[in-house]
């Protein structure tokens, strides 16, 4: 289990009337798992500016089914670039539209790379990212 240490911060007013509003909006049960969050949040993005470090990724996609050869260009894309895909995930939305998840561990500049080059794709309508990372 891990220790847990308790600090005190100075913050003017004004900002901690802001961190409590934003407690109250996010559903977190005290201001410690707020700022708790914002330090995790903090540690993924150095991680992933960071050219040595592994990284994973959620790239999170919506694309046009019918557009001819997006799914092969989409593979090729995957299979070309130095990247682990964990997994993916299929999801008919509807007639047209399929979503896809792609989970990718690696450098961040790769896995960076195959988000725009995915996004860019004629038949994609949405494209994101989400970084994460182990801390």
């Amino acid at each position: 289990m891990d220790n847990t240490i308790r600090f005190s911060v100075s913050l003017p007013e004004d900002l901690l009337e802001n961190l409590d509003k934003n407690i109250v909006l996010k559903g977190y049960s005290s201001r410690s798992e707020l700022i708790r969050d914002l330090i995790r949040e903090k540690i993924v993005e150095e991680k992933w500016s960071s050219p040595v470090d592994d990284v994973v990724g959620v790239l999170v996609i919506i694309y046009d089914h019918h557009q001819k050869d997006l799914s092969n260009r989409m593979i090729d894309i995957q299979h070309d670039n130095l990247v682990n895909i964990l997994c993916n995930t299929h999801v008919h939305v509807d007639h047209h539209n399929c979503l896809e998840t792609i989970m990718i561990k690696g450098k961040a500049a790769a896995i960076e790379k195959i988000a725009i080059e995915i996004g860019g794709l004629r038949g994609v309508k949405f494209s994101r990212l989400t970084r994460a990372s182990s801390l």
